[in-house]
């Protein structure tokens, strides 16, 4: 199964430290949003959508190469997230999104991460430290439970 890793990561890393975890164990391509072809996606079996949480969204570049793709005819993909909050709820619209142009999103993840974005920065931020090693073991535990859905 050829597969592929998109994300963006802006402020600490938090998204690329994910990304890399999940890269690792899939034994897949890694490549930030705004850097990768879109016709380079038909070439994957498994793709993934991933970056740290805004106000309640996705990075914008994640957003406009989602909205960029065109229809898609059950390709798999999996969306994952880090934020302050760490809430795999955050991670519905880009899910719907996905599953709109055709996807067939077989798995979510969010863990926490380190947040100074806006006012958090006032307050020296929240999730320190975070994604830490336990939250890079459960990144790649998530992607090897994969297996069962492909």
């Amino acid at each position: 199964m050829k597969s592929i890793v998109i994300y963006e990561s802006v402020h600490h890393g938090n998204t690329e430290k994910v990304a890399k975890a999940m890269v690792e164990e899939l034994n897949a391509e890694c490549i930030r949003a705004q850097d990768l072809n879109l016709e380079k996606l038909k070439d994957y079996d498994l793709i993934g959508f991933g970056s740290g949480i805004f106000y309640n969204k996705f990075h914008k570049n994640i957003l406009k190469l989602v909205g960029n793709i065109g229809k898609v005819n059950g390709k798999k993909a999996v969306v994952f997230s880090t934020s302050g909050q760490g809430r795999e709820s955050s991670n519905k619209s880009l899910r719907k999104q996905l599953e709109e142009k055709g996807f067939k999103v077989i798995g979510s993840f969010a863990c926490k991460g380190f947040d100074t974005f806006g006012p958090l920065k006032l307050l020296g931020g929240i999730g320190k430290g975070r994604p830490d090693q336990k939250d890079i073991e459960e990144a790649k535990k998530f992607v090897l439970g994969l297996e069962k859905n492909l």
